[in-house]
Formats: C-alpha cells, sequence, structure tokens
C-alpha cells in the first residue's frame, strides 16, 4: 500500500528495470512529471525524450528545470501512433494515465514498440475508477470530488477497466508480460493527499463536459475541505487503485 502517486510510479519504474545511462521514452507526457522523474532515474550518462501531442503542456514540460546536476529531457510534438522513425530505438518506453484514453490500446501499443530495442522495456501504469472509493465512514466530499474526476474521465471515452486489461494488451501486442501489479492509494486522518489540487488541475475539463458547476466546486476550499473531513475521521479512504505493469519486447 502507498499514499503517494509518485512513490509508485518510481517504484515501478526501478523494478521494471529503468536505471542509469539508459535512453527513454515518454509518451502522452503531458507538464513532464514522469519525464522528469526519468531524467533523474537515467542520470547524465542517460537520454530521455518526452512526447506528447498537447502544445500547451509541452510548453509548461519546456519551462520546468531538471533536478540539480541532472540534463532537462528532450520534448517533442507528436501523436503516440505516428511517433516520427527519426526517434530511432529506446531502451524503454515509459507511459502514465495514456493507454485508457486509447482507441485501439493493442495498435498503440504495437506502434511504440517499434520504437523500442530488442530486449527493451515497454512500462505502463494506469488507474482504475471502478473499485474505488472505499470506506467504512462517510467521506461524502471525497467521494463527491472522487465522482468528478470519475464522470470526467468517463465522458472523455476512457477505459475505466485499463488496469484490468494491461495483461492482455501487452501479449496481443507481441511482447513478454514480465510483471503487472496493483496497489490502492491510501488516507489517513494525518495523512494528506491532494485531491483537491487534482481537482483544481482538472477543472476546466470538469466544467466542459458538464460534469459540475463552479459553484458546485468551490475549487479556492476544496482542499480545506477534504482535509478537514478526512482529520475529523478516525476512518482511512481509499481513493484511488494504481495498475502497473511491465513487459519485454522479445521479438
Amino acid at each position: 500500500m502507498s499514499n503517494t502517486q509518485q512513490d509508485f510510479t518510481e517504484r515501478l519504474l526501478i523494478d521494471a528495470g529503468i536505471c542509469g545511462g539508459m535512453r527513454v521514452l515518454d509518451v502522452g507526457c503531458g507538464t513532464g512529471d514522469v519525464t522528469y522523474l526519468l531524467a533523474r532515474l537515467v542520470g547524465n550518462t542517460g537520454v530521455v525524450v518526452g512526447a506528447d501531442h498537447d502544445v500547451r503542456t509541452l510548453s509548461i514540460a519546456r519551462q520546468r528545470i531538471a533536478p540539480q546536476h541532472y540534463d532537462n529531457p528532450t520534448f517533442i510534438e507528436s501523436d503516440l501512433l505516428s511517433l516520427p522513425e527519426s526517434l530511432g530505438e529506446f531502451d524503454a518506453v515509459v507511459g502514465r494515465r495514456v493507454l485508457m484514453y486509447q482507441a485501439d490500446t493493442v495498435a498503440a501499443v504495437r506502434a511504440i514498440a517499434k520504437h523500442v530495442k530488442l530486449d527493451g522495456i515497454v512500462v505502463f501504469q494506469e488507474h482504475d475508477t471502478t473499485l474505488v472509493p472505499a470506506s467504512l465512514d462517510g467521506f461524502p466530499l471525497h467521494k463527491r470530488a472522487q465522482g468528478w474526476l470519475q464522470h470526467m474521465i468517463e465522458r472523455e471515452g476512457a477505459d475505466l477497466h485499463i488496469g484490468f486489461n494491461l495483461h492482455r494488451i501487452f501479449t496481443q501486442a507481441g511482447l513478454a508480460v514480465e510483471e503487472v501489479r496493483g496497489e490502492c492509494l491510501i488516507q489517513t486522518p494525518n495523512c494528506a493527499y491532494g485531491l483537491g489540487h487534482i481537482v483544481r488541475a482538472c477543472l476546466p475539463r470538469i466544467l466542459a463536459h458538464g460534469v459540475a458547476t463552479a459553484d458546485e466546486v468551490a475549487i479556492e476550499t476544496l482542499q480545506e475541505r477534504l482535509d478537514n473531513e478526512r482529520s475529523q475521521s478516525q476512518a482511512i479512504y481509499i481513493g484511488d487503485m494504481l495498475f502497473g505493469a511491465w513487459a519485454r519486447k522479445l521479438q
């Protein structure tokens, strides 16, 4: 069990074999959270490239600064299914919350695998939003906020069961699955989690899809209200289910 998404991601990448000196591609990199984590893991002897089709998020990613003593990643604008051949081959390709938005996940993984060296690694982290929230206490505000995110994702056409499908997707794409793991995201009365900050980041999408109104969300006080609700309870709250998997390209 873990109470931080980054801890799960970092452990997943390390256990999958991401290490110093590797050349790694982060597909659907967004604003670069995983990309900069990869930069730290591969060190100055490695190379990290982040790819995304969204110009706005790429602009944010490029303005960030790599951890001290590590090289900045390179970012390119590209759709996952049309990655340029000029990228060459990588020791590993990584993605987080990316496959869930692909219309044909097997075709997407096959396209990605073309850029992986023989014996290279494909690693994905995805989430399942159907097993949670779970608690023995009420947590009405937590459940409401979690519901906004789930309904937003659902209306965007994402696969809400993607975590359960990872083994099948990798196998049908011709990769050899090495491990699939799952982990709950647990909140306790004294363990803060930035659910309100996640809602803030997703607020334009929540509003655009008609999931909730700005008045209903009341974003300026949401995190404070969530913290108060959690601290006043003696129960735990399970707010997310993380899945991670990696597979190897053997042919």
